[in-house]
């Protein structure tokens, strides 16, 4: 231990001095200093070194668990304590979530549809049941409101929609048109979202009901019933919003594409797929009908 801490300091003071006042020989130090390192060591600092680097990379939004299935991808036979363990001597920390709100606007006098979904978020088939929802993004100037489309079998953001209101034109309307360009409607589509008057509108039922699409809706005040789109909703503003200064609209639409676009449809590991990004999950189920 004293040899470390004059390593340590030795760009500061004078080594010879440092090993008199520690009652240590120079030549001592020297020895343990210039000895080869052990395997053992080298592999925890190369290791120390992939675990930083996957950090930064994901600008600090992973924590212990994707972090080690990423290096097991690496081929590093780690455990998630000893990653857990690294990071804290690192002091590397994943950014922490927040409660936040969802505002809905479930007042109004359009017909809504029961709950076909029932919480049964675990879908085998591409293009089965598509979730989506909405929440709103705090700038520099003002709200803007983000839509989604997630199909649950494999969490892809398939459709999806930044606006500066919130008509059912510039929300639900312009994710669905997005979605259904991007992938295909399987038989039977479930389209599950909440009873807020952007998927009750006419306009909007009409849309689904042209393409032969069955409609479900959360039960009144229980957002565990799209708990999928909420989760998603969760992961974007611990990961890219909280913590952050305020942004200017233009700034913000550049982000949220870039964490859609590039990091949470193909870089980021999903603990829902076995922490496999959503291009692996793919590939290895080699079910490419109705997949984008």
């Amino acid at each position: 231990m004293k040899y470390v801490f004059i390593k340590s300091y030795e760009s500061i003071f004078p080594i010879e001095k440092m090993c008199n006042v520690l009652q240590l020989s120079s030549s001592g130090y020297y020895k343990w200093k210039n000895r080869p390192r052990s395997k053992r060591l080298l592999l925890k600092e190369k290791i120390k070194e992939q675990i930083t680097s996957i950090y930064f990379s994901s600008r600090q939004r992973y924590g212990s668990p994707r972090i080690t299935f990423e290096l097991n991808s690496l081929g590093y036979k780690i455990s998630r304590v000893t990653v857990a363990k690294y990071m804290k001597e690192l002091g590397l920390r994943s950014k922490l979530s927040r409660k936040f709100k969802v505002t809905t606007n479930s007042k109004h006098s359009y017909l809504v549809v029961e709950n076909v979904l029932g919480r049964n978020f675990s879908v085998r088939e591409a293009s089965k049941v598509w979730a989506s929802d909405i929440t709103y993004i705090q700038t520099k100037e003002g709200f803007l409101y983000l839509t989604t489309v997630i199909d649950l079998y494999d969490r892809k953001i398939i459709g999806w929609s930044l606006s500066n209101g919130m008509s059912t034109e510039e929300t639900s309307l312009a994710a669905w048109k997005m979605a259904v360009k991007n992938r295909k409607i399987g038989e039977s589509l479930i389209f599950h979202s909440d009873r807020g008057v952007q998927y009750a509108s006419k306009k909007f039922a009409n849309t689904i009901d042209f393409y032969g699409v069955t409609r479900s809706m959360s039960r009144k005040g229980n957002c565990w019933d799209n708990a999928v789109a909420e989760s998603f909703f969760k992961s974007l503003k611990t990961e890219l919003i909280y913590g952050n200064k305020l942004i200017t609209k233009e700034k913000m639409e550049l982000e949220i594409f870039e964490y859609i676009e590039i990091w949470y449809n193909k870089k980021r590991r999903h603990s829902a797929l076995n922490y496999q990004t959503i291009e692996e999950f793919n590939n290895q189920n080699k079910i490419y009908q109705n997949v984008a």
